[in-house]
């Protein structure tokens, strides 16, 4: 048996990337993984691979999310994981960025985690129990020129997430950030990371001399959504390869 054996686990922005990889690990842990996604041809095909149940949900929509948990409930009867996975960035210097991508990045990084938080604590808080994971970045902790707006969200992030610990320790429900640093995924390269000397220089900045991959983050993920991390509340873990250290 895993360690997260006949645990429920949503994951957000799973049809591709790190959420991929998050509920790979996870359905592999025993978890029934309920993998959503925009996309929703992605997250069923995710979901396809793990023997889960994918669902289209759009962070940005509080009518989606709520739509999207209220059916996970109703089919499973509880829910003891949340993972928000979900992320998008436009890279360019603030000067030159346009007010609509602004909204775009805080919708889906920072409205994105109220949505889902507003409508899974509730439940977890009646449980007694629940684990609450979320993606932020490095670049919300230390900064990263060309995604000021980015940087802004994921802060916002990390800030939300030891707030929530504080507020639902009484219930016995725990969260926590993980911060990625440069990862190999699909996003990354649209970002400019499939520049041969982008990557060589990003590369030659970290300690291990390796870009991430989502499997790395999903062991961090699978730990704290694991009841081995019960007593990990309200703290920020950076999984970078030594690019950042606290």
């Amino acid at each position: 048996m895993g360690k997260l054996y006949m645990k429920v686990a949503i994951v957000t922005g799973a049809g591709q990337g790190i959420g991929r990889g998050i509920a790979e690990k996870l359905a592999a842990e025993g978890a029934t993984v309920v993998v959503t996604d925009v996309n929703e041809v992605t997250a069923k095909e995710t979901a396809a691979t793990i023997d889960g149940v994918g669902l289209h949900a759009d962070v940005t929509s509080r009518e989606s999310i709520e739509a999207m948990v209220a059916q996970v409930h109703r089919q499973f009867g509880r829910i003891d994981v949340l993972v928000n996975n979900a992320g998008w960035d436009k890279a360019s210097p603030f000067v030159d960025s346009e007010p609509a991508d602004w909204d775009r990045v805080i919708a889906i990084n920072l409205y994105g985690v109220l949505h889902t938080c507003k409508a899974v604590l509730p439940i977890m808080a009646a449980q007694g129990s629940g684990s609450v994971v979320n993606l932020a970045s490095d670049a919300g902790r230390v900064g990263s020129s060309g995604e000021a707006v980015y940087s802004a969200a994921k802060g916002g992030v990390i800030a939300f997430t030891k707030a929530i610990a504080r507020e639902m320790a009484r219930h016995q429900v725990n969260a926590n950030a993980v911060c990625p640093g440069p990862t190999d995924t699909a996003l990354f390269a649209s970002m400019g990371g499939d520049n041969p000397k982008l990557r060589e220089a990003l590369t030659k900045a970290i300690p291990l001399r390796r870009l991430a991959q989502p499997a790395d983050l999903a062991n961090v993920v699978a730990f704290l959504a694991s009841d081995e991390a019960s007593y990990v509340t309200g703290q920020t873990v950076s999984v970078s390869g030594g690019l950042t250290m606290s």
